[in-house]
């Protein structure tokens, strides 16, 4: 099988390269590197690509453009590829509404040019798209919350399971970022639907795993613990830090999109994430941090939250359970975080 991976420097990406990789499949990735103009020297994933290039066998790396629509037409036709896993975003909610233009050109833009790529010269192929629970907007935010000790929950019985697919994505503040990826997502769906690509959208929570490139305006989780383990400050930005996300492991991401390619419905949509049991919020994460540190992680609060941001934010994961039953959350919180500590602690040790 011939596998084309965009963003194959990132999280979501390189987890993709070594998995398919490692089954026998010829993988192709997509990366120039603009993490690092995103955030600068702390963003570059060129690291994990020199990782890649070291431990895979059928890998090869192109640093093209999702934009450039003519160097991705042609990879396309020589290549003719059996399945595209579409990671490359501009991927930070604040950081959008200082490049508008270039945010939509990517997420927008850029998943337009790879889908038409696809119906052109590989229709038959399928097409995952790495969409986020942004294109939601902050419509979350009017369920019905109780303020707890750490953290916020929903009040009602029936909102337990958390955020499904029903959500509204319009009618709402989204900011640029979610507005970019809705525009990314409705042309996913529509080339599933309209023209009958296989085409699945995963609407993903907080991804994490070891190879996130964690930075203070994307990757929650990844830059805790990197503040933590050297020693610098955490900014927590409102809701007196009870803001809850639920995390899920890169390695659960990927089989979620293997469970889609053996059994693809065009145009379907999934929300992605670690789920109730994969839940915690910035507080509980830090005292989390903390135990496994053994010493305290210093932070600071702001009152001012991310403009449209959620305040609780847990996916409701039945949709996918019930269309791929053979897919499960494998990774604990508890597992993520101390992975998470581990390969910081090795990262400092060596200088990295």
């Amino acid at each position: 099988m011939k596998v084309l991976v965009t963003g194959s420097n990132g999280l979501i990406g390189s987890e993709a390269v070594e998995y398919y990789d490692s089954h026998g499949h010829t993988v192709t990735g997509i990366d120039n590197n603009m993490r690092a103009v995103f955030f600068g020297s702390k963003g570059d994933t060129i690291w994990n690509l020199q990782r890649l290039q070291k431990t895979t066998k059928r890998f090869t790396h192109y640093g093209l453009d999702i934009r450039d629509r003519k160097n991705i037409f042609d990879l396309f036709r020589e290549n003719r590829f059996d399945l595209i896993i579409h990671c490359a975003a501009q991927p930070s909610h604040d950081k959008a509404g200082e490049i508008p233009l270039l945010d939509f050109e990517i997420n927008a833009l850029g998943t337009v040019n790879l889908l038409e790529a696809t119906h052109q010269f590989c229709p038959e192929a399928v097409f995952i798209h790495m969409s986020t629970n942004k294109v939601y907007g902050d419509a979350p935010n009017e369920l019905s919350l109780i303020e707890l000790e750490t953290r916020y929950d929903y009040a009602r019985p029936e909102d337990v399971h958390g955020i499904n697919e029903e959500c509204r994505i319009d009618r709402c503040l989204h900011s640029v970022f979610g507005a970019s990826k809705t525009a990314g997502d409705i042309m996913a769906q529509e080339y599933g639907r309209y023209f009958g690509l296989k085409v699945g959208i995963f609407r993903g929570g907080c991804l994490t795993g070891p190879s996130h490139s964690g930075v203070e305006l994307h990757g929650f989780l990844s830059y805790l613990v990197k503040v933590a383990v050297t020693g610098k400050s955490y900014s927590i930005f409102g809701y007196q830090g009870k803001q809850v996300r639920d995390n899920i492991h890169s390695y659960d991401v990927i089989q979620a999109f293997e469970s889609f390619r053996s059994d693809p419905r065009p145009g379907e949509v999934y929300n992605l994430g670690g789920g109730k049991r994969n839940s915690i919020s910035v507080l509980e994460a830090i005292n989390r941090v903390q135990a496994l540190l053994g010493r305290n992680v210093q932070y600071r609060y702001e009152e001012q939250n991310r403009l449209g941001d959620h305040i609780c934010y847990i996916s409701d994961l039945r949709k996918l359970r019930t269309h791929f039953p053979q897919w499960n959350i494998t990774r604990s919180l508890d597992d993520i975080l101390t992975e998470l500590v581990q390969t910081e602690l090795r990262c400092q040790l060596v200088g990295v």
